[in-house]
């Protein structure tokens, strides 16, 4: 089998004179190709590239075309089996892709799977984007194992098993090429944040599953385009977040989620005014505003997913509500949440 790993890289020529060789040196192995694709960037990056590791395959995309859209269009031209997307802020840990290939060699039915993932700056610790694994809740609230909102564990072994998880960090996602293509890829209209939840919910609709893959670490910086408190970042999160439920969630329910949710992100506005935050609450208006505007565009796309899908309920999937769990039952680990037909 062959691997495409690829970067998709925006002005962060720094990190990659930082990081870049040490993914060429730790993915050195029959049948990978290292690849960048560069989403139009206005720095020094690709002469950078060119100058110091021309044995890098090189994709020049003409403008940033976001995360979701730039991913979309570098792997129209990868002739891979298997594709691993690789944020530029991740140091990959030695002897990562083995256990990677294996799994997705074994499983005919994973689409994708996924390394742990780390702290880059306190390595004993998960990191926010991905932990060991994503999870979502009946509201669409996303969170990891090692992960709940901002609360972040420390890695004692506590999630070493290879399982099944609802979604995997775009940090470091190894796919299916040809299978990611036929599934119409991310959802350009995300630009960026949730993409990848929204294409793993779709995925996992047509029957496919995500696995977590533990003995593979790799250590993410995190915020490296936008950082974790912009108000850019709460309003992709906020918008996609909504979009994601919109297009995926099972039809019975659907109306009062929605419902719900708006009354859940009106709850985080009034927070983040309280919180002083004001131009947070204001990306919070904005995102609903935009999802009302958009709203028959992305019902749409619902429609045009349905009759290829199943809307299935999915045991990965928290039946509870996490808000109401995290902050007013004080459960915040992963351990602490009792899902429904499950061996999580």
């Amino acid at each position: 089998m062959t691997l495409s790993v690829i970067i998709l890289n925006w002005n962060s020529r720094p990190l990659l004179q930082k990081l870049l060789p040490l993914v060429a040196e730790r993915s050195n192995i029959e049948g990978v190709t290292l690849v960048v694709a560069d989403n139009g960037s206005s720095d020094d990056s690709v002469k950078w590239i060119k100058e110091n590791m021309p044995s890098v395959k090189l994709i020049e995309l003409e403008r940033n075309y976001g995360f979701a859209e730039g991913y979309n269009r570098a792997l129209a031209s990868i002739t891979s089996d298997y594709s691993l997307l690789l944020n530029s802020d991740v140091e990959p840990g030695h002897n990562w892709l083995p256990p990677l290939l294996k799994a997705m060699d074994n499983n005919r039915d994973a689409a994708a799977v996924v390394p742990k993932i780390k702290s880059y700056n306190n390595r004993s610790y998960f990191e926010h984007a991905g932990a060991a694994g994503g999870f979502i809740d009946s509201f669409g609230y996303t969170f990891c194992r090692g992960r709940i909102f901002n609360e972040v564990e420390e890695d004692k072994r506590q999630y070493s098993n290879q399982d099944s998880i609802f979604w995997g960090s775009g940090a470091a996602l190894m796919v299916r090429t040809e299978l990611f293509r036929r599934s119409g890829g991310f959802d350009g209209d995300f630009f960026a944040h949730m993409e990848e939840v929204d294409w793993c919910w779709r995925i996992k609709n047509r029957g496919y599953k995500i696995l977590f893959v533990p003995s593979s670490e790799v250590f993410h910086i995190g915020g490296g385009t936008l950082d974790y408190s912009s108000p850019g970042k709460t309003y992709l999160n906020f918008r996609n977040n909504l979009f994601m439920i919109l297009k995926n969630y099972q039809a019975k329910a659907l109306g009062l989620i929605i419902a719900l949710r708006l009354l859940l992100d009106l709850a985080a506005l009034i927070n983040f005014l309280l919180s002083k935050e004001p131009k947070n609450a204001a990306a919070v208006f904005k995102a609903h505003r935009h999802f009302i505007r958009d709203y028959a565009k992305f019902r749409k796309k619902r429609n045009l997913l349905n009759p290829l899908v199943t809307h299935k309920k999915h045991t990965e999937m928290y039946k509870g509500s996490l808000v109401f769990d995290f902050y007013l039952r004080k459960r915040k680990k992963f351990g602490q949440l009792k899902f429904k037909g499950s061996s999580l």
